[in-house]
């Protein structure tokens, strides 16, 4: 499985960024996916998630700014962000496993490269 990000960059705070990951297979029920971030000299942690069954879960530091979606006839996963925060600069990565991990980011087995968030 591979998946590709684009869609990072600089944005000054409360303006909006779209993500997009595109995968090499289907998005469809077969896959758990979501959207990790990670800061500089912090740990990964959750943005969003969509499992199996479709059920979205969001951190509680995005929740009601972000939006994940997803477009299994383009087989790529979005990651809508409005109202951005200083907070929210980071390295942001997309991520599948075959199984349901929701929030828990050391259950996914496959990742993108990255693409970096900056918000000023």
């Amino acid at each position: 499985v591979q998946l590709v990000e684009s869609g990072g960059g600089s944005v000054q705070a409360g303006g909006s960024l779209r993500l997009s990951c595109a995968a090499s297979v289907s998005t469809d029920s077969r896959y758990c996916m979501g959207w990790f971030r990670q800061a500089p000299g912090k740990e990964r942690e959750e943005v969003a998630t969509i499992e199996r069954n479709s059920s979205i879960r969001y951190a509680a530091s995005v929740k009601g700014r972000a939006t994940i979606s997803k477009d299994n006839a383009k087989n790529t996963l979005y990651l809508q962000m409005n109202s951005l925060e200083p907070e929210d600069t980071a390295m942001y990565y997309c991520a599948a496993d075959e199984l349901n991990h929701g929030l828990a980011w050391r259950g996914y087995t496959y990742w993108s490269q990255g693409t970096q968030v900056t918000v000023s």
